[in-house]
């Protein structure tokens, strides 16, 4: 063989190592990308977006599937959550009335008896009573929660609804970095009363500032910030404070976020509290409006 020859097989044969040794290094990538994804299931973390550059068009139409698919998941965990406990709700508050409407009745009849007025008897009757009718005011709360009205979605300018629910707590500081038009396909009234939740659960808490932040993500949708700098809540009651019934407050009913939560999930949307609030607050939660 010539020089020449030689040379021609020299350089095949690095071609042909550096293609063996790329392939081998992108295959424990998609290894490597396969273990993150199962491990954000296994953690039940299933928001991750991994990225698709360098990848071929297979492997790239591939990737971004299981990136929305890893989306999906999550809006139909949080539909499913919030359906298991809407149906939950319904049984407990029949069941809770038809227990204390015959209390209430009964008590509120003795106390009217002549043998109990004036009564050692009374003054324990009497705190019976009102205790039945503080539950079953507390039970119709629940009721109402059960029975919203459908959402009615429209176009809507994220921005000016914000602005109105400032209007409404001038005691509390704003720091609004939202401008111009973000338009979003939403019920404004049913929006508007997920805003004025969260806002009067973080006042409750001893928020002095309150703060507004937007982003387009990814997948076209647009994330919304609301974060305050009330009390932190605490480590052991992050993953309870969806769930009905639930609060970390001593006059709290436990329905605004569990509330929240579900008027933004049956439009499609989703409501989350971010591990690690943004620079300033003690808590952010993470509002997300279909695209």
């Amino acid at each position: 063989m010539t020089g020449i020859e030689w040379t021609v097989i020299g350089v095949a044969v690095a071609i042909i190592l550096l293609l063996v040794v790329w392939f081998a290094i992108h295959q424990r990538s998609l290894v490597t990308r396969a273990h993150i994804m199962q491990e954000a299931i296994r953690n039940h973390d299933l928001t991750f977006q991994l990225p698709t550059k360098h990848m071929f068009s297979g492997e790239k139409a591939l990737q971004e599937t299981l990136n929305q698919l890893g989306e999906h998941i999550r809006e139909q965990v949080n539909l499913g959550e919030v359906e298991s406990w809407e149906k939950l709700t319904r049984v407990l508050t029949h069941e809770i009335m038809n227990a204390t409407a015959p209390i209430a009745s009964i008590s509120q009849s003795m106390l009217h008896h002549p043998a109990i007025k004036n009564s050692e008897l009374e003054e324990g009757i009497n705190a019976i009573h009102n205790t039945v009718v503080h539950l079953n005011s507390f039970v119709d709360g629940y009721r109402k929660y059960s029975s919203l009205q459908k959402p009615v979605p429209q176009q809507v300018d994220l921005t000016a609804v914000v602005g109105e629910v400032e209007q409404l707590f001038q005691d509390v500081q704003w720091q609004n970095t939202l401008s111009g038009q973000i338009i979003i396909k939403t019920d404004p009234n049913l929006l508007r009363q997920i805003l004025i939740n969260l806002v009067k659960n973080a006042i409750e808490a001893g928020a002095r500032t309150m703060g507004m932040a937007s982003e387009r993500g990814q997948d076209g949708r647009v994330l919304l910030y609301i974060s305050n700098d009330g009390e932190m809540i605490p480590p052991d009651a992050r993953s309870s404070i969806f769930i009905p019934f639930f609060t970390t407050k001593r006059k709290g009913n436990g329905i605004g976020l569990s509330l929240s939560r579900r008027l933004l999930t049956i439009q499609g949307g989703m409501m989350s509290l971010l591990d690690e609030p943004r620079s300033g607050f003690h808590t952010t939660f993470l509002l997300e409006f279909p695209a």
